[in-house]
Parts: structure tokens; C-alpha cells; sequence
């Protein structure tokens, strides 16, 4: 069974850094997409980064030049190095997993960022 950890969220003062972790199990990992959503209250859920099975990023305009994504396949883990964060950073960040039909979300990790 498909299974998405996050973790790494809580509290930080504008400008700080955070850094999410995902863990995956159940999935051969390695050969999925792996991405990170964010969910702000009242506000739809938004794309902020992909990393391909091959290792191709693509970031959304509004954490480009912040915000890093990245694997290891030894670990079942992709992670995401926020720095320069600003309050509108402020949601819910989910992990994504995909790979053709299969697509598997973990339960997300409150970001909060002060100002």
C-alpha cells in the first residue's frame, strides 16, 4: 500500500528557511514524478515543484530562486529546501507521487511564516 510522510513544517519568521521531507513507501519511488503542493486557507491548491524520475526539476514562478527540490532514491525520499520565506508561504504542503495512472498524495505538513 502507497504510502506519503511529510514532514519538517512548523513556524518560522520571514526570511528564515525550512526544509520539507516526504518519505514514500509502497511505491517503487524511482520511478515516480515527485512533487510538492501547497494549500492556503481558502485558496486552491497550488503547484510549487517537480522533480522528474530522471531528476528534472520545474518550479512555479513564485518560489523560483527559493525554493529547492531534490531526491534520493536510496532513501524513498524527495525534499524541500525553503529559503527567503514569506508569509504568503504560508499553507499546507503536500507530497505528490506520479507515475502514469498512479497518483498518491500524503495528509501535508502545516508551513507557517511570520512576519
Amino acid at each position: 500500500q502507497a504510502r506519503l510522510v511529510e514532514s519538517g513544517g512548523g513556524l518560522v519568521q520571514a526570511g528564515g528557511s525550512l526544509r520539507l521531507s516526504c518519505a514514500a513507501s509502497g511505491i517503487t519511488f524511482s520511478m515516480y514524478a515527485m512533487s510538492w503542493y501547497r494549500q492556503a486557507p481558502g485558496k486552491q491548491r497550488d503547484l510549487v515543484a517537480t522533480i522528474t524520475s530522471g531528476g528534472n526539476t520545474n518550479y512555479s514562478d513564485s518560489v523560483k530562486g527559493r525554493f529547492t527540490i531534490s531526491r534520493d532514491n536510496a532513501k524513498n525520499t524527495v525534499y524541500l529546501q525553503m529559503n527567503s520565506l514569506k508569509p504568503e508561504d504560508t499553507a499546507v504542503y503536500y507530497c505528490n507521487a506520479d507515475w502514469g495512472r498512479y497518483t498518491f498524495r500524503g495528509q501535508g505538513t502545516q508551513v507557517t511564516v511570520s512576519s
